[in-house]
């Protein structure tokens, strides 16, 4: 076996059904105090409801002025990717206590990794201190996510893993739950197209989430990435929408140089006969998603200009 490095990220997390009523309990972990007798009531000490695409900082200041005002003393962020960056960018500016409550599949609950939109440009940075505290996964709440978006959310989390398999700083430990997190939403989300209220299908999608989120927090990615987070960031296009249409080009482009990469992401990908860029694109097919940037409201002329943002300061790529 390869010598290798692994660090594992500390969070806490709670998964499973119904486990939003453990919030409670979680919450009184951040003070010795009793901080929370219930989901609701007056310990809510306010509600900030303009969580925004790409985090941009102007949001975060506002947002930051309500806690400052209200005089909170820990952060409960409940939703998809924006939210939860939304109170990285919180909790690392306050120092807060966070407690995340994710209802999509974009992964970010489980990263030191914040990206942020200023003037246009979107950048990211790593801290410990980013991580979220405690992470509760409660199925139920995935269960209305509408088709479109667990189709797109759930590729968004394959991306994940998917570049961690060529990652620069990869490891058989990542390696194995890249392999487990792509297997488990490969197979969960085109029965979640045809029968949205699967339970058993949103817990195997929520967990290969979880998974390929650890993925994302625990190596670097590459050009696949950066790409989607120059189209977000100064182009304003939806997040998981363009993971979606990028990944299969970016996979396609790196594929002579990561043999291994492309064998083991073929072994979890069905109908992929020992190719995966064939397995990636049968399960798009399957899930039925848009294929096309122009679709996005990506215009031909700013092409040049993407290009240049995303060469200017590249991500490590095979």
């Amino acid at each position: 076996m390869d010598s290798f490095e692994y660090n594992a990220s500390p969070a806490r997390v709670i998964f499973g059904s119904g486990t939003l009523k453990k919030v409670s309990e979680e919450l009184s972990r951040a003070n010795p105090i009793d901080l929370l007798k219930g989901i609701l009531g007056d310990v809510v000490s306010g509600v900030f409801t303009e969580a925004t695409m790409h985090t941009p900082v102007e949001v975060t200041e506002k947002a930051l002025e309500q806690i400052k005002s209200s005089g909170a003393d820990s952060i409960v962020s409940i939703g998809g990717g924006s939210t939860v960056g939304l109170g990285k960018a919180l909790s690392i500016r306050t120092g807060l206590f966070h407690l995340t409550i994710p209802t999509t599949y974009a992964g970010s609950e489980v990263t030191p990794i914040l990206g942020e939109t200023d003037a246009g440009r979107k950048t990211t940075r790593s801290d410990p201190k980013i991580l979220p505290n405690t992470v509760v996964y409660d199925v139920d709440l995935t269960m209305t996510l509408p088709v479109g978006l667990t189709a797109t959310s759930g590729i968004n989390a394959i991306a994940h893993a998917v570049e961690a398999l060529y990652s620069r700083s990869t490891n058989q430990i990542i390696n194995l739950f890249a392999q487990e997190g792509v297997k488990a939403l490969a197979t969960s989300l085109p029965v979640l197209v045809s029968e949205p209220n699967s339970q058993a299908a949103r817990s195997s999608a929520l967990y290969g989430a979880w998974l390929c989120g650890i993925c994302l927090g625990s190596v670097g990615m590459s050009i696949h990435h950066k790409l989607c987070h120059t189209l977000g960031g100064s182009f304003n296009l939806p997040h998981s929408e363009t993971h979606t249409i990028v990944l299969p080009h970016a996979l396609s482009y790196n594929a002579p140089k990561v043999p291994g990469a492309m064998e083991a992401l073929a072994a979890v990908l069905p109908g992929s006969e020992g190719d995966a860029t064939r397995g990636l694109n049968i399960l798009w097919g399957k899930l039925k998603v848009e294929r096309s940037l122009k679709a996005l409201g990506m215009q031909e002329s700013d092409i040049d200009k993407a290009a240049d943002i995303a060469v200017s300061n590249p991500y490590w790529n095979p």
